[in-house]
């Protein structure tokens, strides 16, 4: 099996073919979780299965998978997200999906049978576009946070039991999915690097290290609102400045106290939002991200604390609620020595390097050993209709991640 390698040809096709449903008119494909290119994604991709001759299921979260038995019922499994953000683009989650999927329909055309059965994995909601991110590998190893369904409503205005109804699905369906999952003796992902490093250096794959953690706060300041005319500057509690004054001296905090950390105030909004009213309060998100747990736990304490004093000294209050937290994950050293191995053997350049962005893998390393598989991003661009990539570095890390599965199922 050495010379073995995927149908490329074919994978470009299904990358074509999925990159049509939830295409937008700004260019992008939108496809948030349950919705209606979302459910049609899901159709497309459980017909593919069928047709590679695999098992097809689907679990109470809506994670979908397509089984190769083999002589063991320890599975090793691949695969990451269809769905996408808003307006995003082509390639993030995608490639992790069909290209699993194309490397499980080329051994079973060949006829091999392994000793682990393999699994090809889409997870639902990777994104959080409904109540935070990795909703379905969070349900699938019994992870998910406390409070999470019970969430009143989501970004799009209905709750999450009824966007569940409408795909079958239940809070409580949600909750057993963990009962379903087999016992896994590894996860490998294939995902876009959503960063400029290996483009830079000319690098076709990067092998994941570790993976941030991050603590994802919904936040506000409250201060008094006036008059912009006759409210003198000095007797002002104004929380945009407040704001703009917390997010200099915390990035500066970041920068200079937590080198490789990093800080982000995604999005702002101003109350009353008047022409010509101080701003009363500004409501904002905080993402704090490290790749260590006690550096994470110590930025964010006095992070938050930097915000009270700010508050405190402008005269206004800071209020403050986690809304999604993850811990950081070291890459299996096994894993990532035999990923290490089969590049040398199949003659590719790699380059080790963390993760910024948090995965599905990050989720599922709770359960059993997990590895991720970069290809670079152009330009290092995600999340946006101008995501892109060169065909010729997915072949390889397909073709890595065909020889991966081999190497981990002939155990």
């Amino acid at each position: 099996m050495n010379d073995l390698r995927v149908n490329f040809e074919r994978l470009l096709k299904d990358l074509e073919e999925l990159g049509t449903i939830g295409r937008d008119p700004k260019g992008g494909v939108s496809r948030p979780s349950f919705s209606l290119p979302d459910l049609e994604a899901r159709q497309w991709l459980k017909r593919k299965i069928e047709e590679a001759g695999l098992v097809c299921r689907q679990d109470g979260a809506g994670n979908i998978f397509g089984r190769l038995p083999g002589n063991q019922t320890r599975v090793v499994m691949s695969g990451s997200h269809l769905d996408t953000v808003l307006n995003g683009g082509l390639y993030d989650g995608s490639v992790g999906v069909l290209a699993a999927l194309e490397c499980l329909r080329r051994l079973k055309e060949e006829n091999v049978r392994l000793e682990k059965t393999l699994e090809v994995a889409s997870f639902t909601d990777e994104e959080g576009n409904l109540v935070g991110d990795f909703l379905g590998s969070r349900a699938f190893t019994g992870q998910l946070l406390s409070g999470q369904l019970r969430t009143a409503r989501t970004q799009f205005g209905h709750s999450l039991e009824e966007i569940l109804q409408k795909a079958g699905l239940s809070t409580d369906s949600v909750r057993g999915a963990a009962a379903d999952r087999p016992e896994l003796a590894a996860y490998l992902e294939i995902h876009i690097e959503q960063g400029p490093a290996l483009e830079e250096e000319g690098v076709p794959i990067g092998l994941v290290t570790s993976i941030a953690g991050k603590r994802y706060y919904q936040a506000t300041l409250v201060g008094r609102p006036g008059h912009a005319g006759t409210t003198p500057l000095e007797l002002r509690q104004d929380a945009f400045i407040a704001l703009s004054d917390f997010a200099l001296r915390a990035t500066q905090l970041v920068a200079r106290k937590y080198y490789g950390n990093t800080i982000t105030i995604g999005r702002v909004l101003l109350k009353p939002g008047s022409f010509s009213i101080i701003p009363g309060e500004a409501d904002f998100t905080l993402d704090l991200r490290s790749q260590e747990p006690d550096s994470l736990k110590s930025m964010e304490e006095e992070v938050l604390a930097l915000a009270s004093e700010v508050a405190s000294t402008r005269g206004l209050t800071f209020y403050s609620r986690i809304a999604d937290s993850t811990e950081p994950v070291r890459i299996n050293e096994e894993l990532l020595d035999r990923l290490k191995g089969l590049c040398r053997k199949l003659g590719y350049q790699y380059r080790l390097l963390p993760s910024g962005a948090g995965h599905d893998a990050q989720i599922i390393s709770a359960v059993c050993p997990a590895a991720m598989v970069f290809i670079p991003s152009i330009d290092g661009l995600s999340h946006v209709p101008e995501e892109a990539i060169n065909p010729e570095d997915l072949e390889k890390a397909a073709n890595l991640l065909l020889h991966s599965l081999i190497s981990l199922a002939s155990e």
